[in-house]
């Protein structure tokens, strides 16, 4: 049952990539662009939310699978596909092993824990969390440069449902946000994730064009109006 569970899940991934014909394709493919086309690095780790589970795969095939730990609901993990572009010996609340990704609103990374019983759960401030044996051991294996895909819900990088944002909101859905407005044309800003001035008057002139209230949050009529809305 186990291995059948990982076989679906790798086609699951492999038809987010080869298939042009899901809904929120455009969302998706940013996860998942370049994960099994790395040139000579054979690695690739996937990071499943739902499940708390990391599945490590070299050449396309699933050898290692670890339990983790990903953010709260008000720290979240940040979904979508990052690399690997540090790696270090991190004591205190790291168990020793830290692996950074080259998220561009803030720190975050892979690492051991001194809480161990928080694996398993949505217990951290955002990075993943790992036993500290296992951190040790995928910091052995894993080289520079590795993708790394987080995911968690069914809406892609909004995760599990579509969040009020507001200006100091930080995370992927910001980020898809800023994308968005940038591919509308009303954003010309670096698309970094952070909800700031730039993009709250990017978000009065689209409210303004679109005939929606103006103000500072992104809401539902507004996630609308952008196109973000979920098949029934």
């Amino acid at each position: 049952m186990k291995s059948f569970r990982v076989q679906l899940l790798l086609l699951f991934i492999l038809a987010l990539i080869l298939s042009d014909m899901i809904y929120y394709r455009n969302t998706y493919n940013h996860l998942y662009h370049g994960a099994f086309n790395q040139n000579k690095n054979p690695y690739f780790i996937h990071v499943d939310l739902d499940d708390y589970k990391m599945y490590v795969f070299k050449d396309e095939k699933v050898i290692k699978t670890y339990p983790v730990s990903g953010g709260m609901q008000s720290s979240p993990s940040p979904l979508g596909t990052w690399t690997i572009i540090s790696k270090a010996d991190w004591g205190e609340g790291f168990g020793g092993t830290w692996m950074g990704l080259n998220v561009p609103w803030g720190k975050y990374g892979i690492h051991g824990t001194d809480e161990p019983w928080s694996i398993g759960r949505p217990m951290s401030q955002g990075c993943i969390r790992m036993y500290n044996e296992d951190a040790k051991e995928l910091k052995k294996m894993i080289p520079h440069g590795t993708k790394v895909t987080i995911v968690k819900g069914t809406l892609g990088p909004f995760g599990d449902y579509f969040r009020v944002l507001k200006p100091g909101d930080t995370g992927s859905d910001v980020l898809m946000i800023q994308k968005k407005l940038n591919d509308l044309g009303y954003y010309n800003g670096y698309c970094d994730g952070k909800y700031g001035d730039n993009m709250k008057n990017a978000i009065h002139k689209f409210q303004k064009d679109n005939n929606l209230p103006v103000s500072n949050n992104i809401n539902h009529a507004m996630y609308e109006k952008l196109g973000f809305i979920p098949m029934e």
